[in-house]
């Protein structure tokens, strides 16, 4: 080959390079326009795009309801002068009072009425504006100062992947969290599927079951049998391990029915005994049922469905929001799967701290790291943090109760000192330590478990004894020994000269109430030794000349006190 030859094959690559650009670039814009963009999760709006997009369809609205509205005043002072005077206790029964009153408004969004007559434009316009009615009441519910709104799914794109499941699917089944069901549970998602169809039932899946103890299963099936939930306890993770051959960190085969964890064999059974029963109900006969997933991000889905096809379908990590589209996984000719994408539905029983410990919301958008891990402290106790990490964290002091939780900043600060955690600044690096320990509390490294409305733990019992022990006159008899121990401490050194002769425990009668109050927070105080100043002169009305007295021991000491000499 020639010189020529390579320089024209050269130039043949460069223009076959920039054409095949030039055809990207053109598809890309083909797509951009048709709006066909990559489906994302949106809980929160910051993107300064987003804000004037939610604005433009908000007056897009406004004005196709109101077409002669007029602008109008809004007072803004009427609702902020009664919660100013509110103490704390007041403000939260308001709030409970507002969250029982708003309970309906507090709905997932609906699919308003089709047909296939219907064109594409039409349908988008539908479903549009279904929404944005539904984002407006919502907004409503934000602007009331007594009620806490959590972050929730506001991309119209990811409802409408709900829609096409529960509306396709015969038996919907929630996945939860088992170290908190009811967190995870949406009863009006439950309230649309009976809507579409009034046969179609909800089947609560009860997953990371292996995470609790037995006794605190057994709580949670008498609950669910109790409201007459359909429910199954469950472990992905147990049944990923047992297809794989490995063994299962506890076994799966137990003797009681309603507690025992179910095998990928017996949930498929079982999901498809349920559906048929609703198409039986529904059509009379049976030929092909459609099990839906649906549930908040990262509780465990995806493991689910890649545990029950028996390989792996879905993309599986702990950061939420994996999956982009639901998808229709066919298990045998009569069975098929359909996953949802995770939807953080909207919710007033929890705080975004709270969502974000619990995995909801991901870890790397958390912006105060502290609130969050308080989360952790507050449900862990002392002593397995302790265990787990092998540290120790500071004791409460004297004057704070011996149960309390650690705080933040001590958990923080004391788990960086032992792993080393610096940051750029020489100070301890807490969010680097946050992330690590709420990645800790979500896997289930710090065991942590909630239990049922009603229910409370053997040691809060156990606890709550020994304070109504200590009310009922056990504390106060303990008081009575500090005070006298204080008393003799304060005579025994000299500070209570006025009070010689007086038996310990009457010196408190003897105070006025401001005196032994005071005197009451002294046990934590060292107390200080008076200087001696006797040697400065003092003024006894005389001419100013300093008098000094001598006094003189006798001589022979005889029976009696001998004289003295004073000049």
């Amino acid at each position: 080959m020639g010189k020529s030859d390579k320089s024209a094959l050269g130039r043949a690559l460069v223009k076959h390079h920039n054409h095949m650009i030039q055809e990207s670039k053109e598809k890309g814009q083909v797509y951009y326009k048709q709006h066909k963009k990559v489906l994302e999760s949106i809980t929160d709006v910051n993107d300064i795009d987003a804000v004037i997009q939610q604005a433009d369809e908000a007056v897009r609205l406004f004005s196709a309801d109101n077409p002669t509205a007029v602008n109008t005043l809004i007072d803004l002072e009427s609702s902020s002068s009664t919660s100013e005077i509110l103490t704390t206790e007041q403000r939260r029964e308001l709030q409970l009072k507002e969250e029982a009153l708003h309970a309906s408004s507090l709905s997932v969004p609906r699919r308003p009425a089709w047909n296939a007559k219907m064109s594409v434009e039409e349908l988008d316009a539908n479903e549009r504006r279904a929404f944005l009615v539904w984002r407006r009441s919502l907004a409503r519910l934000e602007e009331n100062d007594s009620l806490v709104l959590t972050p929730f799914e506001k991309n119209l794109d990811i409802w409408r992947q709900l829609w096409r499941v529960v509306e396709r699917s015969d038996l919907l089944v929630m996945v939860v969290d088992a170290r908190d069901p009811l967190f995870y549970r949406c009863p009006d998602l439950e309230a649309y599927a009976r809507e579409i169809d009034e046969h179609k039932r909800t089947l609560l899946l009860i997953n990371k079951a292996d995470l609790l103890p037995n006794p605190v299963r057994q709580k949670w099936a008498e609950y669910m049998k109790l409201h007459d939930i359909l429910y199954v306890f469950w472990s992905a993770k147990v049944a990923t391990a047992e297809l794989e051959g490995k063994k299962a960190p506890v076994p799966v085969s137990s003797s009681d029915t309603d507690t025992k964890l179910y095998s990928r064999d017996e949930l498929l059974s079982r999901l498809q005994s349920e559906a048929e029963e609703i198409v039986e109900m529904r059509t009379g006969t049976t030929e092909h049922v459609t099990v839906g997933f649906v549930g908040y991000p990262n509780v465990g889905k995806s493991s689910t469905i890649n545990a029950l096809v028996g390989a792996k379908r879905t993309g599986v990590t702990s950061t939420p929001g994996k999956t982009k589209h639901f998808q229709t996984l066919i298990i045998t000719e009569k069975l098929t799967l359909c996953d949802c994408p995770g939807l953080v539905f909207p919710s007033f029983t929890s705080s975004r701290y709270e969502m974000i410990a619990s995995g909801v919301l991901p870890i790397h958008r958390m912006t105060e790291h502290r609130e969050a891990v308080q989360v952790v402290a507050d449900r862990v106790p002392r002593h397995v943090i302790q265990a787990v990490y092998n540290i120790t964290l500071p004791k409460p002091k004297p004057y704070e109760p011996e149960n309390r939780p650690p705080l933040a900043a001590e958990l923080l600060r004391s788990y960086c000192a032992s792993r080393g955690y610096v940051a750029s600044s020489g100070l301890p690096d807490e969010t680097k330590a946050a992330r690590q320990i709420l990645k800790d509390y979500i896997d289930g490294k710090l065991p942590h478990y909630q239990l049922p409305p009603g229910e409370k733990e053997e040691e809060e019992e156990n606890v709550e004894k020994v304070d109504e022990r200590s009310e009922s006159g056990g504390g106060e008899g303990r008081l009575e020994e500090v005070m006298d121990d204080l008393e003799n401490f304060d005579m025994t050194n000299g500070l209570l000269g006025s009070s010689k002769g007086v038996v310990p425990g009457e010196r408190r009668k003897l105070l006025p109430p401001a005196a032994s109050a005071s005197h009451k927070h002294q046990h934590h105080k060292k107390p200080q030794r008076k200087k001696d100043r006797g040697w400065r002169v003092k003024d006894d009305g005389t001419d100013g000349t300093p008098v000094v007295r001598v006094y003189q021991k006798p001589v022979n000491a005889g029976p009696g006190p001998g004289p003295v000499v004073t000049t």
